[in-house]
């Protein structure tokens, strides 16, 4: 049986969480996967470059009491994945809309060392899909980011197992919780700062809520989802982008009330050759897909070229569900036997 080094760049709520499910599931990867695992290497702002070869503790490492066994600890991701002796790296690092680094240099660097790439992080998807992914190709590892786009739902492997040679025409969708969270409080009479704790008490939210409220976080999601399935290396600067910020109780309110509430709504098109997209809000009405979203949940809405429409729902994701994608993307790595590169067979 394949003992795998696990590699976590980035051990905040995602990669801890992630630990927290491999214990859960370590048994039943043993018995239906033949898959067992070792976490090799940790690493963040506030743990420095943790290196165990013989594996951590994994109770420990989630109670921020474990240390490096190596007594020259790394100085870089480069040296930390060597030591660590990394087979598959977690990159969970935060996202960065604007370059997509660090996390393009630490996906490069992994893919480099021998590593197979699990990310969590979208930037390096719009920044860089095709240089990783050639590379990837070439250093016969996987490039898998299930995760980056929508918690756990399987929309890129269902292009890429279930759906070949199917073109994507278009897309709509619900892609962030934070907002569909603070205009629910608002349609509630409460406002906006109010909506904006509220996403925080539940953990799907940073201290500043920017790239949620101001629409970065959808917009940095259409650029994946255009560059990957559609083809079209969209940049983040051609999306029209609205946020909510500018919204207020009272227009929210009046939109429920007619039976049509305001999500933020993130869409791509294809158009005479090129993709045009957007994120705004936007006025849905009852016989949508979207909505059907509430809470933290979230949609893609597809137009195929084979079929009119295909929607896809995660309801009501959580921190467990993000990793679960990662899980998955982990097993499916590591079982494939040929080049899971392609999206289209």
């Amino acid at each position: 049986m394949k003992v795998y080094n696990l590699c976590f760049l980035g051990f905040g709520n995602v990669g801890r969480s992630l630990a927290g499910l491999l214990l859960e599931k370590r048994r039943e990867m043993r018995e239906r996967y033949n898959i067992e695992w070792r976490i090799t290497g940790a690493a963040s702002r506030r743990m420095g470059w943790l290196v165990n070869v013989d594996g951590f503790d994994v109770e420990s490492l989630l109670a921020g009491q474990s240390a490096s066994s190596i007594s020259q600890p790394p100085a870089d991701v480069r040296q930390w994945l060597r030591a660590a002796r990394a087979d598959v790296l977690f990159e969970t690092t935060s996202l960065e809309p604007h370059t997509g680094q660090p996390g393009i240099e630490h996906i490069r660097a992994g893919l480099e060392s021998g590593a197979h790439i699990v990310t969590a992080n979208k930037g390096p998807i719009v920044h860089a899909f095709e240089e990783l992914n050639a590379l990837a190709e070439a250093s016969e590892r996987r490039f898998m980011f299930e995760a980056t786009v929508a918690d756990c739902l399987p929309i890129f492997s269902m292009f890429r197992e279930c759906l070949p040679m199917v073109r994507v025409l278009g897309f709509r969708a619900v892609l962030n919780s934070t907002s569909s969270i603070i205009i629910e409080e608002m349609e509630r009479g409460h406002t906006f700062e109010e909506g904006v704790a509220r996403a925080q008490a539940l953990g799907v939210t940073e201290t500043d809520p920017s790239y949620d409220v101001d629409g970065w976080d959808s917009a940095v999601k259409v650029c994946a989802l255009a560059r990957v399935l559609m083809r079209a290396p969209l940049k983040l600067e051609e999306v029209e982008r609205e946020g909510i910020r500018n919204l207020d109780s009272k227009r929210v309110q009046s939109a429920l009330a007619e039976g049509r509430p305001i999500k933020l709504v993130a869409r791509a098109r294809s158009l005479d050759g090129r993709v045009k997209a957007s994120v705004r809000p936007e006025q849905v009405s009852p016989d949508d897909p979207l909505a059907m979203t509430s809470g933290t949940s979230l949609m893609v809405h597809f137009e195929l070229d084979v079929l009119p429409g295909l929607t896809i729902m995660a309801h009501s994701p959580d921190l467990k569900s993000t990793a679960y994608g990662l899980l998955a993307d982990f097993i499916n790595a590591v079982n494939s036997n040929r080049d899971g590169q392609r999206l289209s067979g």
